[in-house]
């Protein structure tokens, strides 16, 4: 699937496959003639290495690379559905998006060939993970341009797959400003929480637990809900007990009888709640067990909601870092 919950099968939120280290869009692949839209080079995806327009004029773009390429100003027109995103977007982006022709859904089983052959494009970016990959026909989408497919292996590989991404649209130089931007600004917040979190020892409760199979989610570094949180100087402690592949590495979800044994000994805990600051049941079936009222960081009210932990751009994530921000300024007082 193309969103975070379709790509529930990471192993159980997936997000599996082998990021190959991309050619620069300055490389040496590219083919000179005397049409400069006709220049090419060679791109290493995931799907191998790819010859691709060292200057695409028309990209489609599905999964993780829509608001990526969405933010860094490319050339689209045609893109995946991406609901998860939406309530991230800048007034400005949220209206392209909207405009755009949706060629593919939240899922991959939806992707629409003919819309796809319809919009003409001269590159295809998939953002999805491997095992995601396979319901597509990629064959057939190499029959109408040459297809990119980049995604992460874990969620905090975002950075990378972005960059990759606005690589391979060649719009860099928009997506290096956007990623200064927000590095700037986690650098400061780093500076100014120096005195405080790097001494806690954190626990994450994310919004992807199964409450029918009463069980909750565990994050620890490198996951949806503690990377960003991670560049402002927050550590989070533990591992993963039975690592699996892409997301089992870094989350695990433990029944919540476990509570205890998983988060007991979190100094504080921070955990994921949705973009309107409400609570999502699989949390919320978690904060009213009476083993989350005992956990010693509840009771000494060191408990932390953070908005948009689904942030998987630099564009989208100086909104994660302000609800960070707003949760932990009273560890100031």
């Amino acid at each position: 699937m193309f969103a975070r919950r379709s790509m529930g099968l990471f192993a159980a939120l997936p997000l599996v496959l082998a990021l190959g280290a991309c050619g620069s869009s300055s490389g040496s692949g590219a083919t000179e003639t005397s049409d400069k839209k006709s220049e090419t080079r060679v791109f290493a995806a995931d799907n191998g290495n790819v010859t691709i327009p060292a200057r695409p004029q028309r990209v489609v773009a599905t999964g993780y690379a829509v608001p990526a390429l969405l933010q860094a100003r490319a050339p689209l027109v045609g893109i995946s559905s991406w609901q998860r995103g939406e309530p991230m977007m800048s007034d400005e982006n949220l209206a392209t998006y909207k405009k755009l022709t949706k060629v593919a859904g939240e899922a991959a089983t939806e992707t629409n060939y003919e819309a796809i052959a319809e919009a003409e494009p001269d590159l295809i970016i998939l953002g999805v993970p491997t095992p995601v990959l396979g319901d597509i026909d990629v064959k057939r989408l190499e029959s109408i341009a040459p297809v990119v497919a980049v995604g992460p292996t874990v969620p905090g590989q975002w950075r990378d797959v972005s960059r990759k991404h606005a690589d391979a649209a060649g719009v860099l130089a928009n997506y290096d400003t956007v990623k200064a931007e927000y590095e700037a600004k986690a650098a400061e917040l780093k500076k100014k929480y120096q005195g405080v979190l790097p001494q806690l020892k954190l626990g994450h409760v994310g919004s992807y637990g199964d409450t029918s199979k009463g069980t909750f989610q565990r994050e620890f570094g490198g996951s949806w809900g503690t990377s960003i949180a991670q560049d402002v100087g927050a550590t989070y402690y533990g591992k993963v007990k039975k690592p699996g592949p892409g997301s089992q590495s870094v989350s695990e979800y433990p029944s919540i009888e476990e509570l205890p044994d998983s988060l007991g000994e979190a100094d504080a805990i921070t955990y994921s709640v949705n973009a309107d600051g409400s609570v999502p049941p699989s949390v919320r079936y978690v904060m009213e067990s009476k083993l989350w009222k005992n956990l010693p960081a509840v009771k000494k009210g060191m408990t932390f909601p953070i908005t948009y932990t689904e942030a998987a751009t630099y564009g989208d994530a100086p909104k994660t870092l302000d609800a960070i921000d707003k949760s932990f300024a009273r560890l100031l007082s």
